[in-house]
């Protein structure tokens, strides 16, 4: 499991990942950099925001630029597949007025009901934590045996979820509370309630970013974030430190062909 090998607790991790089921971001973009800090594990690159705030521009840019990303949101999503374990457990509990007529779970429906209610939202966290913490370790152990030195975690809830600690560098996608609000209530024509309710069952992106390497101010066009987005690609693609490449496949490669020159050499001389 992801949480074993990184030393956290499987459900402080996971039962952060279930409230960002029902959330994504916006479109638009402008770019601020602090100094990268060095000595990241391999490179895992922690993308995180809130719920309107635009990470999603921002990681289909990595893609576009071919950097792996590690989605949260999509293992979060693939867990309520129609009639999959995990579709079962939640639909026993939360009973079949969250089912859509195709019988698919209604995420809004379920979102209003977990993220309204606390002791409903620690329910859903229960039920998924397995298959969202196994499935953000087996993404990363399938790039990472394909060779790439960087990956970057999308995961909306990445300070609540301790991930922080084990990602380097930090990028936060922040806008200011106002723009987020009115983002998300047009985004998914729902109440002021609603959306607030939303909003503050994450942590705060003012505090988010205080606690970035990069921050994206999203405040500007999707054209400020085109223009600025390679400074941020510069700084993750940069080269790696001697403490990444040993952590990488090539590095781990590497110190095993180091291991079986030295038995055979060993032989040679011993024998």
């Amino acid at each position: 499991m992801l949480v074993g090998s990184f030393g956290i607790q499987r459900v402080s991790v996971t039962q952060q990942f279930c409230l960002s089921i029902f959330g994504g971001e916006g479109n638009r973009g402008l770019v601020k950099g602090k100094d990268l800090k060095q000595g990241a594990k391999m490179r895992l690159v922690g993308l995180t925001g809130g719920i309107a705030s635009g990470k999603s521009t921002v990681s289909s840019m990595f893609k576009h630029n071919h950097i792996p990303v590690v989605d949260a949101d999509i293992i979060a999503r693939d867990a309520l597949k129609k009639n999959s374990g995990e579709y079962k457990k939640v639909v026993a509990a939360f009973g079949p007025d969250i089912l859509q007529d195709d019988g698919r779970v209604d995420r809004l429906k379920l979102g209003r009901i977990v993220f309204s209610d606390a002791s409903k939202r620690q329910l859903l966290n229960r039920l998924l934590a397995p298959y969202i913490s196994s499935g953000i370790f087996l993404e990363i152990l399938k790039l990472w045996l394909k060779g790439h030195k960087v990956i970057i975690l999308d995961i909306p809830l990445l300070f609540e979820a301790k991930m922080d600690k084990w990602t380097k560098p930090i990028v936060v996608v922040w806008v200011d509370p106002e723009t987020q609000l009115q983002r998300l209530m047009e985004r998914d024509n729902s109440t002021e309630e609603d959306a607030r309710n939303r909003i503050n069952a994450q942590m705060s992106l003012d505090l988010k970013k205080s606690q970035a390497d990069i921050v994206i101010d999203n405040t500007g066009s999707r054209q400020d974030l085109q223009e600025r987005f390679s400074e941020v690609l510069s700084q993750v693609k940069r080269p790696l430190t001697w403490t990444e490449f040993w952590l990488s496949r090539d590095g781990a490669l590497t110190a095993l062909l180091g291991v079986i020159i030295g038995v055979l050499a060993g032989k040679k001389f011993f024998w």
